[in-house]
């Protein structure tokens, strides 16, 4: 039986030894200051945030070239795997759509799906998938299950500036809205990724209400079977709030994943972004 192996891109953020033990692929996003460009993961946490607040140029990014996906996909298929690549959600990025044109080359030995999510929302199906790999099932079994965690999962992020999400031009349709309302009352707002789409879940007149609401959404969700929680340049925010998570829902603290996002998201997020991934048990 051909073995699936999993490609996906730099935005799931995950952990380099999870990466490491499932054998996952990542091709990396791109990330722009001005003229300089960088692959994702090419500067450190510390680097990036240097150069962002040296400027003069805002950091961008965009998605990884065909070329890329296509370079990927050869040397797998030519080792006679096929091959399962979830991506960030096309609703915010074009990486799916450079993934899909670079699978066309390959037939029904490579597959790309959406997983309508980003950092560890799609991470979540990218691990389902990378474990079903393991296991030896086929690929239409390992896009199924991607297709059933993707169905269940749930990202919620609260922002503590909307600066960085406006540069980026990401959520555009989002901005009148938000200036509005962040500029006149001073308010922090709560973004859900609806199919895909980041879109206004709250408001909060303080960052602890917006946690603690978060957490309230989240518990709602219950039973949970699998919880993270990720966070821009604020980890004892983001350990809180993990800590709280697993007293909430009785879930044991050292599963809930918690990671500092990649220099991709963290360009439209800012600082002090605290943002919560969840995946209902099914069934």
């Amino acid at each position: 039986m051909t073995q699936v192996r999993i490609v996906t891109d730099s935005a799931a953020d995950l952990a380099a030894d999870t990466i490491a033990r499932l054998e996952i692929t990542v091709v990396p996003l791109v990330v722009r200051f001005g003229e300089q460009v960088y692959l994702d993961g090419q500067l450190s946490q510390d680097e990036f945030w240097h150069k962002t607040a040296q400027g003069p140029h805002h950091p961008g990014t965009s998605q990884p070239p065909v070329g890329a996906f296509e370079e990927v996909f050869a040397r797998l298929v030519e080792a006679g795997h096929a091959v399962l690549c979830p991506t960030i959600t096309s609703k915010h990025s074009g990486t799916f759509n450079s993934a899909w044109a670079a699978a066309q080359r390959f037939g029904e030995r490579v597959r790309v799906v959406d997983t309508l999510s980003l950092s560890l929302g799609q991470g979540f199906q990218v691990l389902a998938a990378a474990e079903a790999a393991t296991k030896g099932l086929s690929l239409d079994e390992v896009a199924g299950l991607v297709e059933r965690v993707r169905e269940h999962t749930d990202v919620l992020i609260l922002l503590d500036t909307i600066e960085y999400i406006r540069r980026g031009g990401r959520a555009d349709g989002l901005m009148p809205v938000l200036g509005r309302m962040t500029k006149l009352l001073r308010i922090k707002p709560i973004l859900r990724l609806v199919d895909g789409q980041l879109s206004m879940h709250g408001l909060v007149r303080s960052y602890e209400r917006g946690l603690a609401q978060i957490q309230q959404e989240v518990a709602r969700l219950r039973p949970v079977e699998r919880l993270g929680v990720l966070h821009v340049r604020y980890p004892e925010g983001a350990e809180r709030t993990a800590r709280a998570l697993a007293e909430m829902l009785d879930f044991p603290l050292e599963e809930i994943i918690v990671t500092e996002t990649g220099p991709a998201l963290s360009t439209h997020g800012g600082p002090h972004v605290v943002g919560v991934a969840v995946c209902q048990r099914a069934g």
